[in-house]
């Protein structure tokens, strides 16, 4: 992997995908000015700028206020695209099925007595006893994960986007790992916080596949596509970018995975990239000259 002045950029840049937390947001969840004004300047040089990112469509007024004129994100791993200019309006969603689910959290609790499950749907979270409450959903309801799950009447409840799953002492990677040998055949399965925290999306469901998809209607190949990410779910879109950077932070893994390497999100790393594709950009309309 190469760093951020080395790394080969797209001869076109079309698109910008990138992650928030821990990657384009600063460690206490702003935006930099220097971040702001990058994100405007690629908008204001035609490049879609994409906010792909595992939390839900309704936490996302961190940036809601910077889009220009595209609005759109992925929120929920991949389960759901949605637009920022509008109210919360979600384009497509790709749900996890309740049997699915059902099975995943059957499977963890006999593979790791002690996990504790939520369930988010297009309507809010849902949580269990033992799981760490959400501040942030105060009206959330309380219960075992399989009643949560329960529908009285097959395909009368809300759709399911993510299945979360919290331990209080396995290791993050094992608990992932463990996961993934057990359940992986019925879900996808990954994490992005530092703590034991599993997210469980629909099978085939992630960043990587709904941006492709995205990418694919607007006619955007990935070789267009420069992305950005510093956990576990965004391996697969950084693999399927034509150029990616890991930020300075990022798990190893992602490191691996990626074409390049930039700065951490509290030293402005996607900017500083952003910044050297206009400047490649207007060069090259200078020598055009």
């Amino acid at each position: 992997m190469t760093s951020v002045t080395d790394t080969p950029l797209p001869a076109v840049t079309r698109l910008i995908a990138t992650d928030l937390d821990g990657t384009l947001l600063r460690d206490d969840k702003t935006l930099s000015a220097r971040t702001v004004a990058a994100l405007t300047a690629a908008e204001e040089a035609g490049i879609e700028v994409f906010f792909v990112t595992g939390r839900p469509a309704r936490w996302m007024d961190v940036v809601r206020n910077h889009v220009q004129s595209h609005g759109t994100a992925i929120c929920a791993n991949g389960a759901v695209v949605t637009d920022l200019r509008t109210d919360g309006d979600l384009l497509a969603v790709r749900a996890l099925e309740r049997d699915a689910a059902l099975h995943v959290v059957r499977t963890l609790r006999e593979a790791a007595p002690g996990t504790s499950f939520a369930v988010e749907m297009t309507t809010g979270i849902n949580y269990e006893p033992a799981y760490p409450p959400f501040h942030l959903d105060p009206g959330a309801s309380v219960a075992v994960a399989e009643k949560l799950l329960h529908e009285d009447t097959p395909g009368a409840g809300a759709p399911v986007l993510k299945l979360l799953a919290h331990h209080t002492e396995l290791a993050p990677d094992a608990f992932l790992d463990l996961a993934r040998t057990t359940a992986g055949d019925r879900a996808s399965i990954t994490r992005s916080s530092p703590s034991a925290l599993l997210e469980v999306s629909g099978l085939g469901v992630s960043k990587a596949t709904t941006l492709a998809a995205c990418c694919a209607e607007r006619g955007i190949s990935p070789s267009e596509v420069v992305a950005f990410g510093d956990m576990p779910n965004d391996i697969e879109m950084l693999s399927w970018a034509g150029a990616s950077f890991a930020m300075g932070n990022a798990h190893p893994d992602v490191l691996a995975a990626a074409t390049g390497r930039t700065a951490t999100n509290e030293e402005d790393g996607v900017a500083l990239v952003i910044e050297r594709i206009l400047a490649a950009r207007a060069e090259g309309r200078t020598e055009a000259r």
